[in-house]
């Protein structure tokens, strides 16, 4: 977590010079962050190297949720070809730790979280999101194929793809509603008038608006009852239950792989503590008659001990 060589003049530019620079935080891409202390106060530093990262869609994103009354943080600066932009700091009270600190509070702050969720929904998503089309479905569904199996050594049967098309083919034209695909626990801020701030919205899409209900309830960090998903699922309303469970199953599968991808390719091992809460989703999820074309290659070609079972040790 080095600042890259470049903050420092980009920052002399931004009207930060001299300001401090501290490692914040990385997640499971190559962005990092770093908060920045001078000039009077703070604010985080965003470093998306290209052309691995493009910080593009972040700032459409954040202009797109500025215009619809939401709390994404503001950009104070920006160098696109550098892949640096300083924002606004939205200090340190995340939603994942504020529950473990405070747990009598997880009724009232999933509610909060819904609430913001059924009011985006209220909005026709932004011209510019891309569609969360089938093409973008199979392309994330198609990461448990191209990691997990082999991870596990397993070989790949063929089916797959077509299963997945025939489960999703009556949502996958569904897009009209902003998807932010990573709304949990650890991309939500607790600000200090009581709203919510969002993170991590870069990957948003047009979609259907079940994916991010999926997103908040069935987090992949932290475990959320049964009996809280569907209080949750209540306040929000009417909420199509093939649908969700289609998402999630899909969902599911795509964090299945993309954690196995960060355990293989990138080296960050920490990722598969988290697999067994994964296979639970994903199992209950394949459950939903919706599911009967996926559920059906999974029980064929996945045999149960190398679903949760295989990640009860940490692998080397």
């Amino acid at each position: 977590m080095i600042p890259p060589a470049t903050a420092p003049h980009f920052l002399n530019q931004a009207g930060w010079s001299g300001a401090q620079i501290v490692p914040l935080a990385g997640d499971a891409s190559f962005r990092r962050y770093f908060r920045v202390l001078g000039n009077g106060g703070t604010a985080v530093l965003m470093d998306a190297p290209p052309p691995e990262e493009d910080v593009r869609p972040f700032l459409a994103v954040a202009d797109h949720l500025h215009r619809l009354g939401f709390a994404a943080p503001r950009v104070l600066a920006r160098d696109v070809d550098q892949g640096l932009i300083l924002l606004e700091d939205f200090g340190d009270a995340r939603m994942r730790e504020m529950l473990d600190a405070e747990p009598a509070r997880e009724q009232q702050i999933y509610s909060q979280a819904i609430d913001l969720l059924r009011e985006l929904h209220r909005h026709p998503a932004g011209h510019e999101l891309a569609p969360y089309d089938m093409a973008v479905y199979q392309r994330e569904a198609g990461l448990f194929a191209e990691w997990y199996m082999p991870a596990v050594g397993l070989d790949l049967p063929g089916g797959y793809e077509q299963a997945w098309n025939e489960a999703l083919a009556p949502i996958a034209s569904h897009q009209s509603t902003t998807v932010l695909r990573d709304y949990h626990a650890e991309n939500i801020m607790l600000l200090p008038d009581g709203s919510l701030g969002l993170l991590d919205f870069q990957d948003a899409l047009a979609g259907h608006p079940a994916y991010d209900l999926v997103s908040l309830l069935q987090d992949a960090r932290r475990d959320v009852s049964p009996e809280l998903e569907a209080a949750m699922l209540a306040r929000y309303g009417h909420v199509d239950d093939a649908a969700y469970a289609l998402l999630g199953a899909q969902r599911n599968a795509k964090i299945l792989g993309i954690f196995t991808r960060l355990w293989k390719r990138d080296g960050k091992p920490r990722y598969l503590a988290f697999q067994p809460r994964m296979w639970r989703y994903l199992e209950r999820d394949l459950a939903h008659p919706a599911l009967a074309p996926v559920k059906a290659w999974f029980d064929a070609h996945v045999p149960v001990e190398a679903r949760a079972a295989f990640w009860a040790e940490p692998r080397a």
